[in-house]
């Protein structure tokens, strides 16, 4: 849905809403999908592996008497190394000035200790919206809400299907709702809070994520040493950083032949992206175990 739609002409006499909504929930339930139609833009990068959302992404709506800044995380966990570590703060810093909170689940999904450790200090108020409501049969998705009711208190309970587009319209006008009445807190143009070149990072991670398997995605960061704009292109040359000198060859492959197939997949999502041609260079470097290194990590951002 086009929350264009959704802006009025202005009025006086209606009080200006603004104020932050994090949004929460496991890996896999469709957080990054939900932002990404909440907003109207693909800030979060989506694929079929848990773990995919590594930082806290801001993508801000405005209209003319509201300013709404959502912040998707990474999936709650239970942190096995630095990395993790990092980005379940990311998720514990959204929720400390969260005005709203949307607790994402899905049909699949199962309230448990991790959850729960995550839930008790909300002190926002709490939506709980549970997903992926395209994929049920019968009575399985109103019956699966009954029983998040039993266990999570919630201000509300709404079933979307973010995939679809289903009821969110619904989920943004309880959020409208629900927030305090505010300034905006961003010029009303502005639609992330992220510079141009960590999405051009996100999207080559996210074709990395797509074209390999079992541990090298999650070996895998990306740096853009160089970003240059003119009018008619942009010309940036990205690192691939990985953790074994195995991995390398995994993701050069034979002949330079898998590494190629990335580069010309994300540089077609980045014209898309950036509404611009793209020459972009890619390189391989082995950053021995950097996911458990705190200097590494804070060069590539995971420290806040």
């Amino acid at each position: 849905m086009d929350f264009v739609t959704l802006q009025h002409m202005p009025d006086p006499a209606v009080p200006h809403k603004a104020g932050f909504v994090s949004i929460i929930g496991k890996p896999n339930v469709g957080k990054s999908t939900l932002m990404n139609r909440m907003v109207g833009e693909r800030l979060s990068i989506i694929t079929s592996k848990a773990q995919t959302t590594r930082h806290r992404i801001m993508g801000i709506l405005s209209g003319e008497h509201f300013q709404i800044v959502y912040s998707d995380t990474p999936g709650i966990i239970k942190p096995e190394y630095e990395l993790q570590e990092s980005m379940m703060r990311f998720v514990h810093s959204s929720l400390e000035d969260a005005d709203v909170v949307l607790l994402i689940t899905d049909l699949y999904d199962t309230y448990d200790e991790k959850l729960a450790e995550n839930l008790k200090n909300i002190d926002a108020p709490v939506i709980l919206v549970m997903n992926k409501i395209d994929q049920a049969k019968g009575t399985q998705a109103t019956d699966k809400l009954n029983n998040w009711r039993e266990n999570v208190k919630a201000d509300s309970y709404l079933m979307v299907s973010a995939l679809e587009g289903l009821n969110i319209d619904e989920v943004f006008s309880e959020i409208l709702r629900l927030l305090p009445e505010h300034p905006p807190y961003f010029p009303k143009e502005q639609l992330t809070d992220k510079p141009e070149r960590f999405f051009a990072a996100e999207i080559i991670r996210e074709k990395i994520f797509m074209n390999f398997k079992k541990e090298v995605p999650y070996s895998t960061e990306v740096e853009i040493e160089e970003f240059k704009e003119d009018e008619a292109i942009i010309r940036m040359r990205a690192i691939i950083y990985v953790e074994r000198k195995s991995q390398k060859g995994i993701i050069i492959g034979k002949g330079g032949e898998a590494l190629k197939k990335v580069g010309i997949q994300a540089r077609s999502e980045l014209e898309a992206f950036f509404q611009k041609q793209v020459y972009l260079e890619t390189y391989v470097k082995v950053a021995d175990n950097w996911r458990k290194k705190s200097g590494r990590l804070k060069g590539f951002g995971y420290k806040n």
